[in-house]
């Protein structure tokens, strides 16, 4: 009875040396065989079939040989040269790109160095007191301030364009790169189950020899060394294919927020621009109403403790509350209580998809597990506990609790947040301990960009966009960043009013 067809188990080849001559095991038989020979050696048939099968892949498998692929595995002739002009005009390419690069960033820095002098003349306005002549003066060099933001905003969309781009075209080559590996593992294994077919018989005629035997099962050795290695690739190559799809998919994102926040930066010149005609129309001019203008409208301080502070990952709490907790993770970090307020502050996040999903829905397949033992460690059900949502391009989710933490940058700090607040373990749902986890990032962030900037503006504004946006920060240097300086700015005079 005829034994059923089936493929073989390559993993179960044990490697049992190195380098050997090559060997072709379908090549031409020797011109004798002597027949009468009556020598007998014992040679496992199991292990022979294997050696013999894998023998049989040779020439799919030899990747790195010198000899000119013939084989429908391979799309190019030896001598075809179209690979090299197509790598020469990649390097070219990219080459321009990094000078397009480099231009856009000059100008962009030309652009801070105008806003810094805007911020500058503000600041300097708001010091001198509140006078009619240093509001207006201080309005007008918001709107100048606001119109340069828009145009750092219009030359961070050109970088980004540059970079999806970019990304998009390695996309391309690697997928390219998986197909064609995937295509030779693919006929491998297909000539592999062809050739398990060929009886013992047929496979021992031609192989009579017994020195070929060895020096075949060396080559087996070496041919099974690179089937791991090819699978291997592929492997390491779709791990790199995720990793720029979400590249993508964050550059995207990247986009869709810097031209919502430049419709809001138009939004704002515009009600800058009404705020000042109507304080000119209300004060005519004169001082002296503009002083009564001004204690009407003041918020006194028992107004400014009640109001509702809202946390970017969900939830309330009055001012004074926020404050608290600002103020205690202030103490053991050393960030300014208005920076971390301004950074948990819901009106300073750009996105609207924060703690509406399951960790199922949401979560990267990496953060799932590090979620689930996180929730266990806290005797939380992980199916009620939202986490921010992915976006429309694909990029994950699964921030946590106010401080908007994925588990896995929570276990970096979890330990240092253990040892400020006490719990054990600490939870990204607790304020206390999200607080803090805040200011700890944003300390770490800090010190980072203090070796790029100087001024503390430019300092502030880099720890925020790294805080948001982490590798991806000079694309929110003037959107989060910027915003949560505005905001901080705004905390820290409603701070000074509460505790005068």
């Amino acid at each position: 009875m005829d034994r059923p067809l089936r493929p073989r188990v390559l993993g179960d080849i044990s490697p049992r040396g190195n380098g050997a001559k090559r060997f072709d095991a379908f090549g031409p038989l020797p011109g004798r065989i002597n027949l009468d020979e009556r020598k007998v050696f014992h040679v496992p048939a199991t292990k022979f079939l294997k050696y013999a099968i894998v023998a049989a892949a040779a020439v799919f498998m030899m990747f790195g040989s010198a000899a000119a692929p013939t084989t429908a595995l391979f799309t190019k002739a030896a001598g075809d040269t179209s690979g090299a002009t197509t790598l020469a005009t990649t390097v070219a390419s990219s080459s321009d790109i990094a000078a397009e690069q480099a231009a856009l960033q000059d100008q962009l820095n030309q652009l801070n160095a105008q806003i810094d002098q805007y911020q500058s003349q503000i600041t300097s306005y708001q010091k001198q007191g509140s006078t009619l002549k240093g509001q207006i003066s201080s309005l007008n060099a918001q709107i100048s301030k606001l119109n340069l933001q828009i145009q750092a905003i219009n030359l961070t969309l050109t970088q980004i364009d540059q970079q999806m781009s970019e990304t998009q075209s390695e996309i391309a080559v690697t997928q390219s790169d998986i197909d064609s590996k995937k295509t030779a593992i693919g006929a491998l294994l297909q000539n592999v189950y062809e050739t398990d077919q060929t009886s013992l018989l047929e496979t021992f005629l031609k192989n009579p020899q017994l020195s070929d035997f060895w020096s075949d099962a060396e080559n087996i050795a070496l041919l099974q060394d690179n089937l791991r290695v090819a699978v291997q690739q592929t492997t390491d190559l779709e791990t790199q294919l995720q990793g720029k799809q979400q590249d993508l998919a964050a550059s995207r994102t990247d986009a869709a927020s810097a031209q919502e926040y430049q419709q809001a930066q138009a939004a704002q010149i515009s009600a800058t621009q009404q705020a000042k005609n109507q304080l000119l129309a209300q004060t005519k001019g004169q001082e002296s109403k503009y002083q009564a203008l001004l204690t009407q409208t003041q918020a006194s301080a028992a107004q400014i403790r009640d109001r509702i502070f809202q946390l970017i990952g969900g939830g309330q709490l009055t001012f004074q509350q926020a404050y608290q907790y600002a103020s205690f993770a202030s103490s053991a970090t050393g960030v300014d209580p208005s920076l971390i307020l301004a950074v948990l502050d819901r009106e300073s996040a750009l996105g609207q998809n924060v703690g509406q999903c399951t960790y199922k829905t949401a979560m990267s397949p990496s953060n799932i597990p590090l979620f689930l033992a996180l929730t266990q460690q806290l005797g939380l059900d992980p199916n009620t506990m939202l986490v921010s949502c992915p976006n429309s391009d694909g990029a994950y989710g699964g921030a946590m609790g106010p401080a908007q933490f994925v588990p896995s940058t929570w276990n970096l700090y979890a330990s240092a947040v253990s040892s400020i607040t006490g719990d054990n373990p600490p939870s990204p749902w607790k304020n206390s301990d999200a607080f803090t986890a805040t200011a700890l990032y944003l300390k770490d962030a800090m010190t980072g960009c203090q070796a790029v900037y100087s001024a503390q503006v430019d300092i502030e504004r880099c720890t925020a966009a790294k805080y948001y946006a982490g590798s991806h920060w000079k694309n929110y240097l003037w959107t989060y960043g910027e915003a949560v300086v505005d905001r901080a700015q705004g905390f820290a005079s409603d701070i000074a009013e509460i505790t005068s």
